[in-house]
C-alpha cells in the first residue's frame, strides 16, 4: 500500500522545534561554560529517571507526529493518477493498526471477553434471552473463557516481560561497551560499577528505570493484540490506544505553547528592564492589562472564531484532521498568548539587577551599543531563567489542555486527548454499572507525564539555580577548611569524602 506524506501546521512546528533542539545541543556541546550546568542534571537521579520516562513519550509523540494518506482502490481505469483517502493516519496508527481497527460493539471492561451490558439474544430452539455477548476480538481465540483467560493472561504478560528484559539486557550491554570504551576500562568492571552505583551519572537508576518500562511495554505489546487491556469506549474503540494517542496532543500543547510564548516574554520582558522610562510603563500596563482578563474567556473567543473560520470557509480543508489540527495550532497561539506574563515579569526584573552591574557599565563607557549589549550580556545571563520556567510550566500547560478540553474549549471533539477522554467519562461515570476505566487509564498516562516533567524540572531548576551553585561551593569551600585544620584522616577515608565533596 502507497502512502501520501501530509504535514500539517502542528508537524511542521514540532519538526522546527526538534531541529532546533539539536542544533541547541550542538551547540551547548561546543561550550563547556553551557555544558557544566546539563552535566549537573545528568548527575541527579530522580531527573534521569523522569528523563527516561519523557523519552519513551517523546517517541511515541513523534511517532504520532508522522501524518501520511493512503491509497484507495481506483475502479476507473481511465484515471492516471493515484486515488487517497481522506481519512490522514499517523506512523503510529500505522503500526498500531490492530489497537485501531479491532472495534467492538461498545463497553467492555478491562481484559474481559464479554460485553459490559446485556443484551437480547435469540435462542437456537426459539425465544429470547438477556446476556452478555462475547466480544468480536477481546479473548476471540479462546475456545473456554472462564477456564482459559487467566492462565491466558499470566502466560502472555511474562512472555512479554521477559521480551522487554531481553531487550533491556541487550541495551545494558551496548551502553557498557560504549561506556567501556570512553574510559579505557573492561566491561566486567564498568557493569560492577553500574549495579553498585558508582558513576558519575546515575546509569543503574536509568537502567532500574528502563528495565520497568520496557517489562511494561513488553507485556503490554504482547496482550494487545488479543484483549483490549484497559477496555473500550461507548462506541467500542480500545482505550489504550486512545491513552496513546492523547500523548502527542499534551505534548504539543505543552512544547508548542511555550514556542508561542518565547518571542513575547524575552522581547517585551529584557525591553521593559534594561531600557526602563516609557517603555517600561507601556510593557507593564499591557502585561497587567492581559493578567487581569480571565485566560478562560480569551481561549474561549479564540476557539469560536476559529470555528466560524472553518465553517465559512470550507474549501481550504480537505480533511476532518486539517480541522482539527488548525484548532489544536490557534489553542497553543493563544495559550501562549495569554502565559507569557509571568515569564517576561522575571525577565523585566532579572535585567533590571543586571543592567546595574559593573560589566554592563563598563561596556556602556567603551560606547558599545545597546543591541550588542542585550545580544551577549543580557540574553545569555537570562537564559537559565527562560529554561526553567519553560520546563516548570511544561506540565502545567499538559493540565490546561485538560480542563479546557473538559469545558468543552479546548481542543476539537476529533481529537483525542486526555481532556477529551475525561469529558467523555464524566457521563460514563454516572451509568449502573460505572464505567471506571476510561478516567483511570487518561488519569494514570496524564499523571506518569506531568509527574516526569515535574521531576525533570526539578532537576533543571538546581542544575541552573546560581543560588544552589553558590550554596554548593560554600558548603565544599567549609569541607576543605575543616579537612585542612582536622587531624590527618585515613586514606580510605579521604578518598570517600572526597568523592562525596566532588
Amino acid at each position: 500500500m502507497s502512502f501520501k506524506p501530509v504535514i500539517l501546521w502542528t508537524d511542521a512546528l514540532v519538526y522546527f522545534l526538534v531541529a532546533a533542539m539539536i542544533v541547541f545541543a550542538w551547540y551547548v556541546r561546543r561550550n563547556e561554560h553551557l555544558l557544566a550546568p546539563w552535566r549537573r542534571v545528568s548527575h541527579s537521579a530522580s531527573g534521569m529517571a523522569s528523563l527516561t520516562v519523557l523519552i519513551f513519550f517523546v517517541i511515541i509523540g513523534l511517532l504520532d507526529t508522522v501524518h501520511l494518506r493512503p491509497a484507495v482502490e481506483n475502479n476507473s481505469s481511465s484515471a492516471a493518477e493515484t486515488a487517497y483517502s481522506v481519512e490522514v493516519l499517523s506512523l503510529f496508527d500505522v503500526i498500531a493498526t490492530p489497537l485501531r481497527t479491532q472495534v467492538e460493539k461498545t463497553y467492555s471492561a478491562p481484559f474481559a471477553v464479554y460485553l459490559y451490558a446485556r443484551e437480547t439474544v435469540e435462542l437456537p430452539g426459539g425465544g429470547q434471552t438477556r446476556e452478555f455477548p462475547r466480544l468480536k476480538y477481546g479473548g476471540a481465540h479462546l475456545e473456554d473463557p472462564e477456564a482459559q483467560l487467566f492462565a491466558d493472561i499470566i502466560g502472555k504478560a511474562i512472555a512479554g516481560a521477559g521480551l522487554g528484559l531481553f531487550l533491556w539486557g541487550l541495551i545494558v550491554v551496548m551502553l557498557s561497551l560504549v561506556l567501556a570504551r570512553r574510559s579505557g576500562e573492561s566491561v566486567p568492571s564498568v557493569l560492577s560499577a553500574i549495579r553498585h552505583g558508582a558513576t558519575a551519572v546515575p546509569w543503574k537508576t536509568i537502567s532500574v528505570t528502563l528495565a520497568l518500562i520496557l517489562m511494561l511495554f513488553g507485556a503490554a505489546l504482547t496482550l494487545c493484540g488479543n484483549y483490549h487491556i484497559l477496555g473500550t469506549d461507548k462506541v467500542g474503540q480500545d482505550v489504550f490506544y486512545q491513552s496513546l494517542k492523547s500523548i502527542r496532543t499534551g505534548l504539543v500543547i505543552g512544547t508548542l505553547t511555550t514556542l508561542m510564548m518565547l518571542p513575547f516574554a524575552l522581547l517585551l520582558g529584557i525591553t521593559a528592564g534594561y531600557f526602563r522610562g516609557w517603555a517600561d510603563d507601556v510593557i507593564q500596563y499591557l502585561y497587567t492589562t492581559l493578567s487581569s482578563i480571565p485566560g478562560v474567556l480569551l481561549i474561549a473567543a479564540a476557539v469560536l472564531m476559529t470555528q466560524v473560520y472553518m465553517e465559512t470557509h470550507p474549501e481550504l480543508f480537505d480533511t476532518v484532521a486539517m480541522r482539527a489540527d488548525l484548532r489544536l495550532l490557534f489553542l497553543c497561539i493563544i495559550l501562549g498568548v495569554t502565559s507569557w506574563t509571568g515569564l517576561c515579569r522575571l525577565l523585566r526584573g532579572e535585567t533590571l539587577k543586571l543592567r546595574e552591574m559593573e560589566y554592563i557599565q563598563a561596556a556602556h563607557a567603551f560606547g558599545v551599543s545597546h543591541w550588542r549589549i542585550l545580544s551577549r550580556h543580557i540574553l545569555p545571563n537570562v537564559m537559565h531563567i527562560v529554561l526553567i520556567t519553560t520546563v516548570m510550566d511544561f506540565s502545567g500547560l499538559v493540565l490546561a489542555e485538560a480542563v479546557l478540553s473538559y469545558v468543552g474549549v479546548g481542543v476539537d471533539p476529533s481529537t483525542i486527548s486526555f481532556g477529551t477522554m475525561i469529558n467523555a467519562a464524566r457521563l460514563e461515570m454516572a451509568r449502573e454499572p460505572m464505567v471506571w476505566w476510561a478516567l483511570f487509564a487518561a488519569f494514570s498516562f496524564m499523571f506518569a507525564l506531568v509527574l516526569s516533567a515535574n521531576l525533570f524540572a526539578d532537576a533543571v531548576q538546581n542544575a541552573f539555580d546560581p543560588r544552589v551553585k553558590t550554596l554548593s561551593a560554600r558548603t565544599g569551600a567549609l569541607r576543605r577548611k575543616i579537612r585542612k585544620k582536622g587531624p590527618v584522616a585515613k586514606p580510605a577515608a579521604t578518598g570517600a569524602e572526597d568523592s562525596f565533596s566532588s
